[in-house]
């Protein structure tokens, strides 16, 4: 009797909670690239219309009229990215090298961080837009750029570097010196490795501050860049190509952080924030 009475009263799975399971876990399931491009095409969609409504003004294109005019200018834009690409990888490269190679003699000769580090400060709150035309005196050709372009990444990997260097393990560092490791060793064995989640999280913000930076430099002057050409498109008033050259510089910026992004993770599979997917 009791069995009888238990099977009739078994409620399906729907009742029982089943549904909102399956509901939760497709959701879980859904690629978060999905959210990123309704977001795209809601953004683009509202761009249009306010583009639309402000057609007399001429001072918002609409998407469908910049993508044109990146299409004819898509010759006109291979020079400009060459250079601007140059000038910010030869800043990123230069900028974070002495960023790491200070932040190791930090770590070492604590001594040497008192001093150098309020300097490093001085470097990230001096605006670069102000130092520019200062550097554009004492140096020529593309140096400026270059220099300015490091100058948006270096403080940023050194705070990264730096954090990532002092987060080792403790009890691995008094293992080493148990066994007579100096602090060369530590650094070998133990702090770089553990360096390396907070060294590319700051690397992914100075891929794109060098092409900030290296855009900034050419403002100041120069023959070709993304830059020099948005400078020229502001003066002939082509709003349309103005929007297309900030459209090139943005998606090159997410393109180094992108790829940043990717490298960090493929270096760095034992860190958290690699293991989401």
């Amino acid at each position: 009797m009791a069995e009888a009475l238990t099977e009739t009263t078994t409620l399906p799975p729907s009742l029982l909670g089943a549904a909102p399971a399956r509901g939760s876990a497709e959701r879980a399931e859904r690629p978060k690239w999905v959210g990123g491009l309704i977001g795209t095409v809601i953004l683009l969609v509202v761009w249009e219309i306010l583009g639309i409504a402000l057609t007399s003004r001429r001072i918002l294109p609409t998407p469908v009229n910049v993508a044109r005019q990146m299409v004819k200018d898509r010759h006109f834009y291979v020079p400009h990215i060459k250079a601007t690409l140059a000038e910010a990888a030869q800043g990123w490269l230069w900028g974070n090298l002495i960023a790491i190679g200070l932040a190791i003699v930090f770590v070492l000769v604590p001594v040497i961080e008192r001093a150098l580090l309020r300097v490093a400060i001085a470097t990230y709150a001096m605006p670069i837009i102000a130092i520019g035309p200062i550097l554009q005196i004492v140096f020529s050709g593309n140096r400026p750029k270059i220099i300015l372009a490091g100058l948006s990444v270096f403080f940023t990997t050194l705070i990264g570097a730096l954090l990532g260097l002092r987060s080792a393990d403790r009890t691995s560092l008094d293992v080493i010196r148990a066994y007579g490791g100096n602090s060369w060793t530590a650094l070998r064995m133990v702090r770089l490795r553990a360096a390396l989640p907070s060294l590319f999280a700051g690397l992914k913000i100075a891929a794109p501050a060098a092409v900030l930076g290296a855009i900034i430099g050419e403002y100041l002057g120069g023959e070709r860049g993304l830059g020099v050409a948005m400078i020229n498109a502001e003066q002939a008033l082509a709003i349309s190509r103005t929007w297309g050259i900030a459209l090139v510089a943005t998606g090159l910026a997410g393109i180094g952080y992108a790829l940043t992004a990717l490298v960090g993770r493929l270096l760095t599979p034992w860190s958290p924030k690699a293991k989401v997917r």
